[in-house]
């Protein structure tokens, strides 16, 4: 039997083989920061650059008017995807071909009916290598899973392609999907486009970044504990987790999805969107500036400081109060819990057919992991024990509902906070190997909260190079600080090390908000971008 290294060799040349030779980088530029490289490669045309450029809004009404071709949108996408994949190693599964084959099919479609496929007409879309499409692999930086070919879409794949959408990539993961970064045996590193020293975040950190270098105007990834939001803060994109069950997970629920997709107006035109939360016209924020675990980094804090001023500004009857962390701890650690329930033995037997070891480390330094030393604390539990962590992330649920309900009495709106404001990581985006943390994420996953990341600002070592607190919350904290100190990455003593890293925050609403939490989203990011231009 072959060797695990060189069943991934033989899986990486493949793929390389699948980049165009007139799309190739040469040479390929050294720069940290390769956020720009698309712009000014030369291998995109003026129109190359306006589709991809463009929001998916105006993408969309011109696929729609015929005014672009799918083929063409689909091309300039895939072709600025390689551009990113050759910089940051951010791709998968690459199937241009098949997608330009779609994107012919739907301009003919429309060109005969006078119809749009779909509200997702011709719209390229890229996927988080774990969803499956029918007749690609989906490995998942598993090398026992080289060649093992999905028989039929994942169900939110035909979703997608029944609105219209044209699927083209997939992109890069960690080994196992339990890590906030990205990094597998298969694929190699993903790294951050605007600074290719730092991580790009996990474990959707191949959409995170292709996303981020406009290779993609949408991607679809997955969050168990942060694994959209990290990767969407760390590269400065938009990012949300919906509440369990927004998304459709079985064929029975396709139409019920599709249906209300296709009808959906205009964000602009759907009012019922904050009808609970006073119409938008009087809202209550509540920003959370420290979880007790881990004090966020200068950068975070300054980002929070300018989400209460705009807010404050944009609005006199806007009210922003603050708001403490209630037991972020025991939800952090009972979580933690129920994901290490048998995960070494899953991981193990997985990864037993080939000899591949299970990463132990994000780090550069073990690239090629050390085998055992799995550091999820994971440990057997039987089914009662598991049932109980459950129970106890059920009363947790329960008391943080109350907490939220009591918050009646101080917002002066007769209505409970309407949003939270929250950091997404403690930091802006770190070094490789050094993001240990997921607890500014993860709490709300335990309460299933919708949360909606947005891109505030980036990393200035003129404005941030402030001292931190010398006290600690816990060793937890220290850790932490002493971590990135002793990789050469801390913001006080080299802030210049972080320099453009995207600052981003997270605004979060209760159990299938989805849409209110947009719409309040959408109100904190017109007013950030109204004090950046008064601030110039």
């Amino acid at each position: 039997m072959a060797s695990w290294r060189s069943v991934a060799l033989k899986k990486k040349a493949e793929q390389e083989a699948l980049i165009p030779k007139e799309w190739r980088l040469d040479p390929i530029p050294s720069s940290n920061d390769v956020s720009s490289i698309p712009e000014t490669c030369g291998l995109l045309d003026a129109n190359e650059l306006e589709f991809t450029n463009s929001d998916i809004a105006v993408l969309l009404d011109k696929l729609a008017q015929g005014h672009w071709s799918s083929v063409s949108v689909t091309k300039a996408f895939s072709k600025r995807a390689i551009i990113a994949h050759q910089l940051t190693n951010c791709l998968t599964e690459i199937f241009i071909e098949r997608a330009l084959g779609r994107a012919a099919e739907l301009d003919e479609y429309l060109k005969s009916t006078g119809n749009v496929r779909g509200p997702l007409h011709g719209l390229p879309v890229s996927l988080k290598d774990q969803i499956n499409v029918e007749g690609l692999e989906s490995c998942m930086g598993y090398i026992s899973w080289i060649g093992q070919f999905a028989e039929r879409n994942a169900v939110v794949a035909d979703i997608l392609e029944e609105a219209g959408a044209i699927l083209f990539v997939k992109t890069n993961i960690p080994q196992t999907l339990m890590w906030p970064e990205t990094f597998n045996h298969v694929f190699g590193r993903t790294s951050n486009p605007y600074n290719r020293s730092l991580t790009c975040g996990g474990s959707s950190g191949g959409e995170g970044t292709l996303v981020a270098m406009r290779g993609s105007p949408l991607g679809v990834g997955s969050d168990i504990g942060g694994s959209v939001r990290i990767p969407a803060a760390f590269c400065g994109t938009y990012g949300l987790r919906p509440s369990y069950g927004r998304a459709a997970s079985t064929p029975s629920k396709v139409k019920i999805q599709y249906h209300p997709l296709a009808v959906r107006k205009r964000w602009s035109e759907d009012e019922y969107r904050l009808a609970d939360h006073g119409e938008g016209k009087q809202l209550c924020f509540a920003i959370l500036w420290d979880d007790g675990i881990i004090t966020p980094h200068p950068p975070i804090t300054r980002g929070l400081r300018m989400a209460k001023e705009a807010l404050l500004r944009a609005a006199s009857s806007f009210q922003v109060i603050d708001w403490k962390a209630h037991k972020h701890s025991e939800m952090y650690s009972t979580l933690s819990e129920i994901w290490a329930s048998g995960a070494e033995e899953d991981y193990g037997t997985v990864a037993a057919p080939t000899g591949e070891p299970v990463i132990a480390s994000m780090s550069l330094e073990n690239q090629i992991a050390l085998e055992g030393g799995f550091d999820h604390n994971s440990i057997p539990r039987s089914a009662y024990q598991l049932w109980q962590l459950h129970r106890k992330k059920r009363d947790l649920r329960e008391e943080h509902l109350q907490v939220w309900e009591d918050t009646v009495k101080i917002t002066g709106t007769g209505r409970p906070v309407d949003a939270i404001i929250s950091p997404v990581a403690p930091y802006a985006a770190v070094g490789h190997g050094n993001n240990k943390s997921a607890n500014y994420t993860a709490v709300w996953n335990l309460l299933d909260y919708t949360a909606l990341v947005i891109p505030v600002a980036q990393v200035d070592s003129k404005l941030d190079s402030v001292n931190l607190p010398q006290l600690f919350h816990s060793h937890i904290d220290r850790r932490v600080s002493e971590l990135l100190n002793a990789g050469n990455q801390h913001l006080v003593d080299n802030p210049e090390d972080f320099e453009n890293a995207p600052i981003s925050l997270q605004v979060i609403g209760r159990t299938l908000e989805e849409e209110a939490v947009i719409g309040m989203g959408e109100i904190l990011d017109t007013a950030l971008k109204v004090i950046k231009v008064e601030t110039k």
